[in-house]
């Protein structure tokens, strides 16, 4: 009987400490992070990491709204969805004292139409929508979204499974804005997609660059730093950035109203910042980088690849997508006819 008592004491004392284990709740995009940093984070803080992960604004959102209070205790929205948030109240303002290393930020991508005075969030990466072909299939160069009606393309394009952005593929192509909420011209760009589809083969916001490394598609319209993956792998690869425009968003650093877990979410963004730790997670995941210390640390295979290191020049003439209210039910119901 005593050692039956010692035995549920033990326990219940191994409760009280996994009650009491150091956490943060963590919301990201899929392959954004390596594992390899997540770990080091808990190795060097003691912190453990529940990290979960979206592959779109919308899905974050939905995520955010879903979830019961104190689930997350940091997010990484981009632009229009910070701007979204910050309407509803549903992220607060930083304490920029309990980061020590925000200095090595590049001053160029603070204080942006987003999140003036970045008085609700920090810049995380950027990144870049391209249009990326096999020059080994393709016979022409590639300049322009229009480009990919052709019907030698049938079956052989994969684009980003996100609304906004490929609606807005479409209403550039047409000339229009990328953010537009004009229904006919909506409907437009809803025609110009149902024309394109059978050209598609898939849509894959996770790992697009897979269907070119495998030669599956000969063209895709992806995020920069899968694009940049993709030409590492295949030399053939080329990349472009549409004539017409195309999108840019930068990812931020947010901690939800709710968060629970403040104090280890501050330590996880500071560490972030770190310029080593920025270095590991750009050379495994080739987004702009935004840490002016970092940059001296990157390899030449990244500072030499267009996609990834996007030249400014290209990355000032990119377009953010907005926020657009209500309207995104327009966006929504033509979605659903074009998949």
């Amino acid at each position: 009987m005593k050692k039956l008592i010692i035995l549920l004491v033990f326990i219940f004392l191994l409760s009280g400490c996994s009650n009491n284990e150091e956490v943060v709740n963590i919301l990201n995009w899929s392959s954004y992070i390596p594992n390899e940093v997540i770990k080091d984070f808990e190795h060097q803080t003691g912190i453990k990491v529940n990290y979960n992960t979206y592959s779109s604004n919308e899905e974050c959102l939905a995520k955010l709204q879903a979830a019961k209070s104190g689930t997350y205790d940091l997010i990484f929205p981009s632009d229009y969805l910070v701007e979204l948030l910050i309407e509803k109240e549903m992220i607060q303002k930083l304490d920029k004292t309990k980061l020590n290393n925000i200095s090595n930020l590049n001053t160029n991508y603070l204080d942006l139409e987003y999140d003036p005075g970045n008085i609700y969030t920090l810049p995380f990466l950027a990144a870049s929508v391209v249009i990326v072909y096999d020059e080994k299939f393709v016979n022409k160069k590639i300049t322009s979204y229009n480009d990919l009606l052709s019907s030698e393309y049938a079956d052989n394009i994969v684009l980003l499974d996100d609304q906004r952005i490929i609606i807005g593929m479409a209403l550039l192509a047409l000339g229009y804005d990328m953010n537009d909420t004009n229904d006919s011209h909506i409907e437009e760009a809803t025609n110009w997609l149902l024309a394109l589809k059978p050209n598609i083969k898939a849509f894959d916001s996770d790992s697009p660059k897979t269907f070119m490394i495998t030669k599956e598609t000969k063209i895709g319209v992806m995020w920069n730093a899968e694009a940049a993956l993709a030409m590492n792998e295949v030399p053939s690869l080329k990349v472009a950035y549409p004539s017409e425009g195309f999108n840019i968003s930068i990812d931020n650093f947010a901690i939800p109203n709710n968060a629970k877990n403040l104090d280890n979410a501050y330590k996880f963004i500071d560490y972030i910042l770190k310029p080593e730790v920025m270095q590991r997670i750009i050379e495994e995941y080739p987004y702009k980088n935004l840490n002016i210390k970092t940059q001296e640390l990157l390899s030449d295979t990244y500072i030499n690849n267009i996609a990834a290191n996007i030249p400014d020049n290209y990355f000032n003439r990119g377009l953010f997508v907005k926020n657009i209210d209500e309207a995104i039910l327009k966006y929504d119901k033509a979605w659903v006819s074009i998949k």
